[in-house]
């Protein structure tokens, strides 16, 4: 029980009130670093794909308007 639930239930807190001292960070194993810094393989994919459709939407955009400048 946090010490604001504690004031609030009206009950007498059984642990010192005052401000412990922050721990230090667990050192993380060198197998979940490296998936930290790696992006997951569905998000690469989907990524690549929606660049190379987007692009080539464009292109097909752009294409419609350069056809369309010559039939003037």
């Amino acid at each position: 029980m946090s010490q604001s639930e504690t004031l609030r239930s009206g009950a007498e807190p059984t642990e010192p009130t005052e401000p412990t001292e922050p721990t230090a960070p667990a050192v993380a194993p060198t197998g979940s670093r490296r998936m930290e810094s790696k992006f997951p393989r569905g998000l690469v994919i989907r990524l690549i794909a929606y660049l190379f459709v987007g692009h080539l939407f464009a292109f097909f955009v752009y294409l419609l308007f350069v056809l369309g400048a010559r039939n003037q």
